[in-house]
């Protein structure tokens, strides 16, 4: 593996600050993408909690709620969180808070017991459905009420001014280029023919020092240089049968193997080293069981522009 030299490291140090001020101002506010190129792993999910055996709720209305972050991404930096306050004729009530998609289904439910009007709640969701598996892209909305069945869910009260925010968008991946680019559907295809092999990425240019992110989060499976790859990383999907390599990087990345790696977490920069020919991304993704583990590369175009789409 061929190190870089000290100024090299210092270049790469502070191109790394300007990424993570970028992402912190750029994305991180309306996103669920990580901050910092080594953001520190978010806030667990609420507890699930459980139904009391005699629930018990009066008549509720929502003085307030607001969901932030407005889009996230699976085993991103930030999950979704509801932060509300009820009204109520009764002093203690049992609530579920649910989490439903736009057929109406509810994918997440949990359960708080004896809670108080006119003190503020929250719940955070880590994406799970009921059944413990990432839930599919979607919008989605946080639904507040009683757990009596017979009883509607709480209702906007009437002499609040403040907005109510309860819906937002999750997504499974995010785009991995955060700047302009284009794909290359010539030679850079997957599949496209190669001295003695076939190209088995697909390539999207983009000028040179563009911060590149995790399209999902995972582990950290191997970081390093390769004569034709350059500086690259590939990482274990976490939730997914998929490992997805970037490579020609303009530096190593900071990210070392075995690390955890969030959603939307910065991973480096747009380069071209190796044996590129301008500044580009060389995207894989393998099938199980793995990279180079008896997997096999897939073609991820039609996956890259379908999270181009809505990243």
């Amino acid at each position: 593996m061929t190190r870089p030299s000290l100024p090299g490291r210092i270049f790469f140090i502070a191109l790394t600050a300007l990424l993570t001020l970028f992402v912190a101002s750029a994305g991180a506010v309306t996103t669920g993408g990580a901050p910092t190129p080594s953001g520190s792993p978010p806030p667990p999910s609420s507890p699930v909690g459980a139904p009391t055996t005699a629930p018990s709720a009066g008549t509720l209305t929502l003085n307030s709620a607001e969901t932030t972050p407005r889009k996230s991404f699976y085993f991103g930096f930030r999950f979704p969180r509801v932060s509300y306050t009820i009204s109520s004729s009764q002093p203690q009530n049992d609530l579920k808070i649910e989490v439903i998609n736009d057929a109406g289904e509810v994918i997440k439910t949990f359960y708080r017991n004896d809670v108080a009007p006119d003190l503020p709640n929250s719940i955070r969701w880590d994406g799970t459905t009921n059944e413990g598996k990432p839930a599919p892209n979607g919008h989605y909305s946080f639904q507040i009420g009683p757990q009596t069945t017979e009883a509607p869910a709480a209702r906007r009260a009437t002499q609040s001014s403040a907005p109510l925010s309860l819906d937002f968008d999750f997504y499974g991946y995010a785009f991995p280029i955060l700047g302009a680019h284009e794909y290359s559907l010539s030679a850079g295809r997957f599949g496209a023919g190669r001295s003695g092999h076939t190209h088995q990425g697909q390539d999207t240019m983009a000028a040179c020092g563009t911060p590149l992110i995790a399209a999902r989060g995972g582990i950290v499976q191997y970081a390093g240089y390769q004569g034709a790859a350059g500086n690259y990383i590939v990482i274990d999907g976490k939730g997914t049968s998929y490992d997805f390599m970037y490579a020609h990087l303009a530096e190593p990345t900071p990210l070392q193997a075995g690390e955890t790696v969030r959603t939307g977490q910065p991973i480096g920069l747009v380069g071209d080293t190796g044996d590129a020919s301008g500044c580009h991304l060389h995207f894989e993704m393998w099938a199980a069981p793995g990279w180079y583990e008896g997997g096999s590369p897939i073609d991820p175009l039609g996956y890259l522009q379908k999270w181009d789409a809505y990243s």
